[in-house]
């Protein structure tokens, strides 16, 4: 179990933070992500682990005017 945007979510498996992104359909372009408290850099998304337990907080950036 995980928790995203403070909700509990089922985790199968191990996933980086990019397959979890892309499974979820964001556009890893427009977010920001936390994990455990830390800003997880978008050139560390494919190395980054997300394992049970931890917490995420995913920010989409909405453009407009």
């Amino acid at each position: 179990m995980i928790t995203v945007n403070g909700k509990p979510e089922e985790l199968e498996g191990s996933v980086t933070v990019k397959e979890y992104l892309e499974s979820k359909q964001y556009r890893t372009d427009r977010v920001a992500v936390e994990k455990n408290g830390e800003i997880v850099p978008k050139s560390r998304y494919e190395d980054t682990k997300i394992c049970q337990g931890d917490c995420l907080e995913i920010v989409s950036f909405v453009g407009g005017g």
